[in-house]
Formats: C-alpha cells, structure tokens, sequence
C-alpha cells in the first residue's frame, strides 16, 4: 500500500497544476498517469507552441450547462496569474492575437515548467486506475500495478477526445460511483462534415468567412475540406448546437450587393466572374456564377440578387451536417455535470475530498486558449483545497 496526502489521477495541465499547488500547501502528492509521458496534449497545443492562456478569458467564453460556473475558478487564478506563471518559469511569450498568448520557447518548454514544479511528487506512469473506494474518510485507489491511499483523490483524466494523446473515460467512470451525473459527450472544435458535400473540390482553400447559428454569428477564417469545412469558423461553430442548420457568408465585410450593382454602371464589361475573383478565391467565384461568361451589364437585377445569395447566404440543413470524430477532436462538450460540485473548490459534493478538474467536468472553451486556462484555474482551485 503506497500512502500520500493526494493523489491526483492525470498528469495533463489541470492535474500538474493541482499537484503543484498541492505541493506548496506542505502535501504529499502522487500522480498517476496511465500514458507514458505526462501532458502529451499541451506538448501539441497551439501549433508547438501552446496558447498558455488568453486574457479574454470569462464565463461567457464557455459551454455548458451550467458555464456560470467557472466564474470562482477564473477568478482565483486569472489569466493574469498564469502570465506570472510564465514569467517566473522564464518562459517568453508572445501574443498571436490581442490577449492571445503563445509560448516562443515552444510548448515544450511549458511542459518543462510543469514538471520542475511537480519534482517532489511522485508519478507513476503507465498506472490505470481500475476501481476507487473510501473506507473512514480514506481512498483506496487500485491500480493495475500498486495499491494507494489518500485522504484526497483529484480527477483530472480529461475527456475522450483525442484516444491518441491518452483520452479516456476513466473520469467518467470515477464520478458515477461517486453518484456523478455525466452529461453526454460529443466532439467539440473539431472539423464540421457535410454529408453531401458540394464543395469537395475547394478542399484546401481558406478565407475569412462569417457563420451564423441561431442567433450567433462567428467571424474567422474558414478552411474547405475534402469532408466538408475546418478552420477556426468551423472548430467555433461545432460548440453550438446545430439542430437549426448553420449558414455560411463567404464575403462578410463587403456589402456585395452594393459593390456589384455599382460595377453594373462603372465596370460593365467585366464578367462577374472576374468580378467575385477580386474579392474571393477564383475556383469558388467560378462555381458561384457557373462560370458565367456576360458581361456584368448584361445581367438582371435579379440574377445578380441571386450570385448574392448564393455566396453570402449559403444555408446547410442539419441533417447534411456532422460533427467529426472523436480522434480528431481537440476537445468534448459535456461531462461530468456541475451540480454537485463545488464551484469555489472543485470538490464533490456527494464525496468529500474528491475532486474534479478540467476537460472531465462539463465546461468547455471556446477556441483560442479558454481550455487550457481552465485546466489551469481548475487544478489550481483543486490542489489549494485537497
């Protein structure tokens, strides 16, 4: 029987955080990891680079059922705390976009930073937990290796989301013994397929385009795919519910109808083809206007309402659309449900001194560094309180 005062199941961001913040209180701490290496996923983040946190960071950039409920944690450990982080660890940042925040080392340097902190705990790798019971205040956690025992236990296994890089159920499975609700999962920031796909042949291509969900409207870059549609649009979209269909706007900062109509008068023998090729990649020009060959002043009014139309106010039906699998995906919504849990310290209120942390809960960020910088508000807030 190996003892400690924690121990914490995961060692990806949010259960490194946790130790180390376990550690400083004065505890013994233990990680077991079932991979080989600890905190494969944000050796990945952001490119090689790790988007550590973003400054925009607050409720409103999260999903769930409950997404008030990361409002404590962002509080305890803003994104203002993790840029001291860094600074102590003398890690460099940079901002890709405003409040943004990469690491120019590379992640592998903040996993580096990560795991100087956790020096004194003990980790063990390669460790599946297969059952977890309490007897008189204490856990006993039964691994496929060793025995423990704690008087706290902090999940921090993540989702399911990326089986690769170590994604399990393991959280999930702890909780309900527990009495936990699990809110469904699926895929989140992840390519969008398009069951019938018309735009197979743009895969590849990318512009800045606008999607619409409800009453939601998303502005970035889009990427076509041979699937259907990825980029940063895409990841964003797939947070939302789509049960209404998306609609698509390739060309959202120009008034398109304005800019043709007056080419009519002062540009008339161009094509509109040539036209639209000005403003957007020339293959999706061609297959908007059928390749058409008039003259722009040759054509209605109408006709030109119509091209509109087509390029602003493409609308995909939810039956022709599917979120992509759970191998690709960066994240998963749902999850452990919030309910009975403590929003101020993590812990369970069904079962003292467990604790839940990060991507195994039900909140998700949005894309941009909100899922990291929850994993590490989330951890912190569990490793002061075990």
């Amino acid at each position: 029987m190996v003892e400690h005062d924690v121990i914490i199941v995961g060692a990806g961001a949010s259960g490194l955080m946790a130790a180390s913040t376990a550690l400083k209180n004065g505890h013994s701490v233990a990680i077991l990891e079932m991979g080989a290496t600890p905190a494969r996923k944000v050796a990945i983040s952001g490119g090689g680079d790790c988007n550590i946190t973003n400054t925009a960071a607050s409720f409103d950039r999260y999903f769930s059922n409950n997404p008030q409920f990361v409002r404590s944690a962002l509080a305890q450990f803003s994104p203002h705390d993790m840029l001291l982080w860094a600074q102590e660890h003398n890690l460099n940042l940079y901002e890709k976009t405003i409040g943004r925040y990469f690491c120019a080392d590379g992640a592998n340097a903040v996993v580096n930073a990560l795991m100087q902190d956790v020096k004194n705990a003990d980790i063990y790798y390669e460790t599946c937990v297969n059952n977890i019971t309490k007897e008189d205040g204490i856990f006993y956690i039964h691994t496929n290796k060793d025995k423990f025992c704690a008087k706290s236990v902090i999940v921090a296994t993540g989702g399911i989301s990326f089986p690769s890089l170590g994604g399990s159920d393991t959280g999930y499975k702890i909780a309900k013994q527990f009495g936990h609700k699990i809110i469904p999962v699926q895929p989140a920031l992840c390519m969008i397929a398009i069951k019938d796909n018309p735009y197979a042949e743009f895969s590849g291509i990318a512009l800045p385009a606008e999607i619409t969900i409800g009453k939601h409207k998303l502005s970035d870059d889009l990427l076509f795919t041979h699937i259907g549609i990825g980029g940063p649009a895409a990841y964003r979209a797939s947070l939302y519910d789509l049960h209404n269909g998306l609609t698509l706007n390739l060309l959202p900062n120009i008034d398109l109808n304005n800019v043709l109509m007056q080419a009519k008068q002062t540009f008339g023998n161009k094509t509109v083809t040539r036209l639209l090729s000005e403003h957007m990649p020339t293959r999706i020009a061609k297959y908007i206007t059928k390749n058409d060959s008039r003259n722009i002043a040759d054509i209605k009014n109408t006709e030109i309402e119509q091209i509109v139309s087509r390029i602003t106010n493409i609308h995909i039906s939810a039956d022709n659309l599917k979120l992509h699998s759970m191998a690709s995906a960066e994240v998963v919504l749902g999850g452990i449900s919030t309910d009975n849990i403590s929003s101020k310290t993590m812990e369970s209120l069904l079962c003292p001194g467990l604790y839940f942390t990060g991507e195994v809960i039900d909140i998700t960020g949005d894309l941009g560094g909100f899922n990291l910088h929850w994993a590490w508000a989330s951890g912190f807030v569990a490793g002061k309180n075990a």
